[in-house]
This record gives structure tokens, sequence and C-alpha cells, in this order.
């Protein structure tokens, strides 16, 4: 699943103030894309696409995104059958998509009410990164410099720039 790239760095960051991993990556990934590499290798994620310096607060959700997304489209590219969900396209259709989802994965459509009715409640409540609890962190802004920085990052893995419609190869739709 993905969606908007500025909300998924907006929502990372928000993330970060409460995850001590997180706020590190932010913090060392400051100095250098060699420290960012080595934070994100530290925790699992390795990989040359993490050596970004993170000079703003977007620019890890960016990062993490464009990593994903890449990966994504590399393995389509090598033939495994694979699929995406916009998250916009589920907030906006949720019946229309859970029953797509469920299609896709061959499960029963008979869960689709109960995949919908998921949505009602954050998955999250009862954990330090609950909506109630994250929410209120205020969000960096995306200015127009920060904004031409991002679009370099996004176009160093081959993705539209952020202004651009995002809707990749093997997206579900209905």
């Amino acid at each position: 699943m993905y969606r908007g790239v500025v909300n998924i760095a907006k929502s990372l960051y928000r993330l970060s103030m409460v995850t001590p991993a997180m706020r590190l990556i932010y913090i060392l990934g400051y100095m250098s894309g060699y420290m960012t590499n080595k934070v994100m290798a530290s925790i699992g994620n390795t990989g040359p696409g993490y050596s970004e310096r993170l000079d703003n607060g977007l620019s890890l959700g960016v990062l993490a995104y464009s990593v994903t997304c890449a990966l994504y489209l590399d393995m389509r590219r090598r033939g495994f059958d694979i699929g995406s969900l916009r998250y916009e396209d589920l907030i906006a259709r949720p019946l229309d998509m859970c029953r797509v989802v469920l299609e896709f994965c061959h499960l029963p459509l008979s869960l689709t009410e109960q995949a919908v009715k998921a949505f009602e409640v954050d998955s999250q409540k009862n954990s330090k990164i609950a909506k109630s609890l994250i929410g209120h962190f205020t969000e960096p802004e995306l200015t127009p410099e920060r904004k031409v920085k991002l679009n370099e990052m996004l176009k160093k893995f081959s993705l539209p720039a952020i202004d651009e419609p995002a809707v990749f190869e093997g997206t579900l739709s209905c």
C-alpha cells in the first residue's frame, strides 16, 4: 500500500517523535548520507538507496517512500505477480477496494464488510504510536526549497515529482 509522498513524509516525522530509533535516523542522517545508511542498516534496512542526507523533516519519509516504491517496481519488472494499493483509493471507496483486494488475494468476498469495519478503529489505539498521541505534533512545512530537494530525491529513484500523479503499474483499482 502506498499513499501521497508528502502524507507519508509527515506521518513518519510524527512517528519519529515517539520512536527513538527513528529520531536517531533524523538526527544522524542530518550529518550525511553515510550516517543515514549506517543507522538504517543497524535497524535492518540495507542498501545503497539509503545513502541520502536528511536535511529536513520530510526527507526520511520521502526516502522511505522512494526506496519502497523503487523496490516494488523492480519486483514487477522481474516478473513477480504483486499488486499495490493506493491508500487514497481505499479511503475514498472502502467497500469496492476491500472487495478488489480480497479478490486479488483469493480470499472470500464474504469478508468484505468485516474488512471495511476495520477502518473504523485506530489499529494502533493502545500503543505509543496511536493517532491520539502522535496526531498533535507539528508537521514540517513543504516549502518551495524543500520541494525542489525532495523532487531531486524522487528523480534519483525514477519516481514522479511531488505534484505529479503517482499511480504505479500493478495498482489494484475498481
